[in-house]
């Protein structure tokens, strides 16, 4: 793929699998509420499936990558990474949608140390989702499968928030900083590659920050609900990330703080 030449503030990287309605509507919504010329989009099409739509129907750059097979998200998210341009790096859900433009304030909050920062996510109801959380430990997941730790884990109004990690969903970046970081983790198919980046972000003490007054609605899919296939991958995500080393330091930085 020849890469997007003007010069850009922000890539925007958005995978479909088979998803182009939403990733119309999408595009429709960036295009209305956002300024065009300050951002490039790197739509992924992880499936064998034919664009719906022409790449100049829309008023700002868009770039194409065919994957010949099916990859992860932390795979085609890094792999639109390196074909961005901009200053600042965007993973986007194909189920977002825009009512306004998020990303000026989403920049004004990453100063000094902040490596990533993360709109309030609404669901279609315009209710608060739980996409801002502490660390997930395999303690507080038994609690949650038994009908405990219901709530969100954090009060939400609009003051900054620094949460332990946010969702993947939509997360923006300095290209320095996830560049520097290694993006994500490809060792997770799908699931838990959120989880394990902020945690490392983290380790090299950067801060993660999630910005109320900037807000999204989220259209959930919630794929690991109805199938097998993708409730095996969301457990075999959660296992290798309480495995790792990274999340044994996360667990003992909590430890020693208390």
């Amino acid at each position: 793929m020849e890469k997007i030449k003007n010069k850009i503030l922000i890539s925007i990287s958005v995978v479909s699998h088979g998803q182009q309605d939403l990733i119309s509507n999408l595009f429709h919504d960036l295009a209305t509420y956002c300024f065009p010329v300050t951002f490039e989009v790197i739509l992924t099409l992880n499936l064998n499936e034919p664009l719906l739509f022409t790449q100049n129907k829309f008023p700002f750059p868009l770039a194409v990558i065919r994957n010949t097979k099916a990859k992860g998200f932390a795979e085609n998210h890094n792999q639109a990474f390196e074909q961005a341009t901009g200053a600042f790096f965007c993973v986007l859900n194909p189920d977002i949608r825009l009512t306004s433009d998020p990303f000026p304030t989403l920049l004004s909050c990453l100063k000094n140390n902040v490596g990533i920062t993360a709109p309030l996510v609404l669901n279609q109801s315009g209710t608060a989702e739980d996409s801002a959380r502490y660390f997930p430990t395999p303690f507080k997941i038994i609690r949650k499968a038994f009908g405990g730790c219901k709530g969100s884990d954090y009060l939400i109004n609009n003051d900054i928030l620094f949460p332990d990690w946010v969702a993947g969903m939509f997360m923006l970046f300095p290209a320095q900083i996830f560049r520097k970081i290694g993006g994500f983790d490809t060792g997770f198919f799908l699931y838990y590659e959120d989880v394990d980046l902020c945690a490392r972000l983290r380790l090299q003490g950067y801060e993660i920050v999630l910005c109320p007054t900037a807000q999204i609605i989220h259209q959930a899919q919630r794929s690991s609900h109805r199938s097998l296939k993708y409730l095996k991958w969301h457990l075999t995500s959660m296992m290798r990330f309480f495995c790792s080393a990274v999340f044994l330091k996360i667990l003992w930085r909590k430890l020693i703080k208390k």
